[in-house]
């Protein structure tokens, strides 16, 4: 049972940042029908920025506190994420709003690369060590179960984010302004909304929690890196679909799921039978010599626990194609 607690929290704290990046993803295809393959990019840059961010004031203001320097690199990280946010609608996918719906699937490919390439060139291609700010030395276990300050800050700091988020969609003007452009954008216009503006809003507030999630997940795991965003971001998509993509509660439901079926597999499946030990003709013919010299394979969960996120998707593509708590909506003209 203490196992089983022990993985649900670290399940929880990694499905808060599949959530918010998830957010990103589903703002964006509710009002677009877009795919932003670079939103994971996003995170990625949001994490470098921090990064440099606390180097540079731990530099030149030693005596700055821990905290004071976290936050003004989250900041810092915020804007220039919701900068670029911005840059990407308004260059690479405004004018390819008519296009057929494979333009803008490749830019988003494109965009996704071109971030790349620039934070290797800005950053190197070597992992860098992010300072650990937050004590990681975990509290005083309850019912047998450890967790740290830093997944504690995570989890509180993304469930108000999310219900912020669901506020501002659902109680605001320009959530209703939101919610109409997703409906309609022509419609919308119509009646004086400013649909240009409406999008990059919502490119904007999807960059924004990327870059928390960067943070988040830069300080949780104390390493950041130019291809840090490919696998979070594939993952965030998968919790999106999996919840319902264009669903603001199933891309938090599915992040959540998603996280607790990871961290949950990887601590039940523990260690795999030695593959010297699978029959003959499962055996190609160098493991056989290998094994037969005295060599030993063996696989570790934390080696194929990324595969759960794409088993997942394929599982809800065939039985529930719209997700958990998505609806079937006709298809945009």
């Amino acid at each position: 049972m203490e196992t089983l607690l022990q993985q649900i929290v670290n399940g929880l704290v990694v499905g808060s940042v599949y959530a918010l990046v998830a957010l990103g993803y589903t703002m964006v295809y509710g009002i677009l029908g877009l795919i932003n393959f670079a939103h994971g990019d996003v995170l990625m840059v949001g994490a470098l920025v921090s990064l440099q961010v606390v180097l540079f004031i731990q530099k030149t203001w030693p005596a700055l506190g821990a905290v004071p320097t976290l936050l003004i690199a989250l900041v810092v990280a915020m804007a220039v994420c919701m900068a670029m946010g911005y840059i990407i609608e308004r260059t690479a996918y405004r004018k390819l709003r008519n296009a057929p719906r494979l333009a803008p699937l490749i830019t988003a490919i494109g965009v996704s690369f071109l971030l790349q390439t620039l934070a290797m060139i800005i950053w190197g291609r070597n992992y860098h060590s992010f300072p650990p700010l937050i004590d990681t030395t975990p509290l005083q276990p309850v019912a047998g179960v450890f967790i740290t300050p830093v997944q504690v800050i995570i989890l509180v700091s993304s469930a108000l984010l999310m219900v912020g988020l669901i506020l501002l969609v659902t109680r605001t003007k320009l959530g209703r302004a939101m919610r109409a452009t997703a409906e309609n954008h022509r419609v919308a216009s119509l009646m004086g909304v400013d649909t240009n503006k409406i999008i990059a809003t919502t490119f904007v507030l999807g960059s924004a929690l990327a870059a928390v999630a960067g943070v988040m997940y830069a300080t949780n795991y104390g390493v950041a890196h130019y291809a840090m965003g490919f696998i979070p971001g594939i993952k965030a998509f998968t919790a999106a679909v999996l919840g319902g993509i264009g669903n603001l509660g199933g891309a938090m439901v599915g992040g959540l799921v998603l996280g607790l079926v990871e961290s949950i597999g990887a601590g039940y499946l523990g260690t795999i039978t030695d593959l010297c030990n699978l029959p003959a003709w499962a055996m190609s013919a160098n493991l056989t010599e290998t094994c037969a010299n005295g060599g030993s394979f063996e696989l570790l969960s934390s080696n194929y626990q990324d595969i759960f996120a794409f088993v997942i998707l394929g599982i809800v593509l065939i039985f529930r194609p719209t997700g958990l708590l998505g609806e079937r909506v006709s298809d945009r003209a």
